[in-house]
């Protein structure tokens, strides 16, 4: 492995032992039966495959688990793929506390197993996915991927007041940034305090899904959110409880999702 792979793999094996312990994310809820997906992750999913009941569905670098075994929840046949033995060990365990059957993989979702490719009807990924790691695609012909992350844009931007931007909007090259805390805590003082990550642009993003032989069905720009994901001293808190980036008294978008379905020719 390369040092960008160890230096984000260092990360995440920390964020996944640290995180479950905050607010962030609600593992008690969750084990009391709730579901963390959030509304714009369900919607999304319905308006491509409508019920992920009975469905194969792999999830892109998983974390620890908790939106993978809610997907299962929904009655999906589910398999989370996270680089972080950390991650992949607390997921197993919280599917077998929460008495889920579902399989955890260790893996880096750019060198995908071999008995894992072509056995899926849902691919899903979000938050972060395409700047620590490229995504993978692991769909049977007619299958469907669902992604979600966070806008290029939104990457870009260290300050709004005055707007000030650190990072690069595309192009796909490595970017060494220090980070001393976790995005589900700012409070958190973490010992991996440096990352590798790799700006796509919107541009490359669809053309990467269309390389890949998918046929893109939707792409839409989203002017909110439900978390800050560690921009809140960027974004505003409204009255309804969601998170937008305001630039000259308009919203801009923050996150974008992107549906592409594999066409049933395609041979995998």
């Amino acid at each position: 492995m390369d040092d960008a792979t160890e230096l984000n793999r260092a990360r995440w094996d920390e964020l996944a032992r640290r995180h479950g312990q905050d607010s962030y994310y609600d593992v008690e809820g969750f084990l009391a039966g709730r579901l963390t997906l959030t509304r714009r992750e369900r919607a999304e999913m319905s308006a491509a495959v409508g019920t992920v009941s009975g469905l194969d569905l792999l999830h892109v670098q998983c974390h620890f688990g908790l939106g993978t075994l809610s997907w299962a929840r929904l009655g999906a046949r589910v398999t989370g793929l996270d680089f972080s033995p950390v991650a992949v060990e607390r997921a197993r365990t919280l599917a077998a506390t929460a008495g889920i059957d579902a399989r955890f993989v260790q893996a880096d979702a750019q060198r995908l197993p071999d008995d894992l490719a072509g056995s899926f009807d849902v691919v899903f990924a979000s938050y972060g996915v395409l700047p620590w790691i490229a995504a993978a695609t692991a769909l049977r012909p007619g299958g469907t991927l669902v992604l979600i992350d966070g806008h290029p844009l939104i990457q870009m931007i260290d300050t709004v007041d005055p707007v000030r931007f650190g990072f690069p909007y595309q192009g796909g090259g490595a970017h060494r940034l220090p980070s001393t805390s976790s995005y589900a805590s700012s409070a958190t003082a973490l010992t991996s305090t440096e990352t590798v990550q790799y700006p796509h642009g919107l541009s490359e993003i669809v053309t990467a899904a269309a390389h890949a032989g998918l046929h893109l069905d939707a792409l839409t720009e989203h002017l909110d959110t439900a978390n800050p994901e560690g921009r809140g001293e960027q974004l505003q808190h409204g009255p309804d409880d969601r998170w937008r980036l305001i630039l000259a008294g308009q919203p801009v978008p923050v996150q974008y999702s992107l549906r592409a379905t594999l066409p049933a020719r395609h041979a995998p």
